[in-house]
């Protein structure tokens, strides 16, 4: 049976790559997925700790946090979607400026 420490350890390495993936990348769906990777490892913190008190406290915060995730990425596919159309490009760097 994994302990607590196990889990911690994953969701580190997990929020780790994630980390890696929003600072190293340069396109902005491959950045979009490393912050779902992000919260993913939170929400592996969140049901661990639950687990470890003993309650569902954990998966009813993670229940949110995957519903908020679930409406961030269909909010940011949607403005991925808009800047490529109007860009022709997903390099973040191609907008710099907030003028159309």
């Amino acid at each position: 049976m994994p302990s607590l420490n196990d889990y911690l350890l994953l969701s580190a390495i997990l929020f780790v790559i994630g980390t890696a993936g929003v600072l190293v990348r340069r396109n902005l769906i491959t950045i979009l997925l490393s912050i779902e990777i992000m919260l993913n490892a939170v929400n592996l913190s969140f049901v661990a700790f639950g687990r470890y008190a003993g309650d569902v406290d954990g998966q009813i915060i993670t229940f949110f946090v995957m519903t908020v995730a679930a409406a961030e990425a269909a909010v940011g596919l949607a403005l991925v979607i808009a800047l490529f159309r109007h860009r022709e490009s997903l390099n973040p760097d191609a907008f710099t400026s907030l003028k159309w």
